[in-house]
C-alpha cells in the first residue's frame, strides 16, 4: 500500500470470510448465513426490533456421533448463543471425555442439556427486557 492512499476497508477480513465459508459444511454454511442475516437486521437504527427470540434449528442427532461433530451441530442447531458462552463447560466436557473415558453419548447428553439452558436463559434474558420496553 502507497502511503497516503486510502486503505479497502474490510477487504481482507472478508476475504479470510469467503475462505472461511467454503471450507465450511453445507450445514454450518447455512447457520452462518442465518446469523449473518441476524447481526445485519439487528444492528440497523432502521430495523424493526425483535418481537420474537429465535427458535434453534432441528438438526437432529445421529445414532453415531463424536463429540467434536455433536458441538458443531449443537452450534449449527443454537446460532443465536455466542460460542464464548459455552467455552468453559464446553471445554470442561470435552475433557471429561478424552482425558478421563467419560462415553461419547454421555458427554453429547450433557452438551445438549448445556446448550439447551443457555438458550432458555438468553431467551428469558431476551424476553425479560422486552417487557422492560413495552
Amino acid at each position: 500500500m502507497l502511503p497516503g492512499m486510502p486503505q479497502q476497508s474490510g477487504s481482507a477480513e472478508e476475504k479470510r470470510l469467503r475462505k472461511l465459508y467454503r471450507e465450511m459444511n453445507p450445514q454450518d454454511q447455512a447457520a452462518l448465513v442465518r446469523f449473518a442475516e441476524f447481526l445485519a437486521t439487528s444492528g440497523s437504527p432502521a430495523a424493526e426490533p425483535m418481537t420474537e427470540f429465535p427458535e434453534p434449528e432441528n438438526f437432529p442427532r445421529p445414532e453415531q456421533e463424536s463429540v467434536v461433530k455433536a458441538i458443531k451441530r449443537l452450534v449449527a442447531t443454537y446460532p443465536m448463543i455466542e460460542r464464548d458462552r459455552l467455552l468453559n463447560e464446553t471445554s470442561n466436557l470435552m475433557t471429561a471425555h478424552v482425558i478421563h473415558g467419560k462415553l461419547a453419548r454421555d458427554v453429547i447428553d450433557e452438551l445438549e442439556a448445556t446448550f439447551e439452558q443457555h438458550y432458555h436463559a438468553l431467551k428469558a434474558e431476551f424476553e425479560q427486557k422486552l417487557t422492560t420496553i413495552l
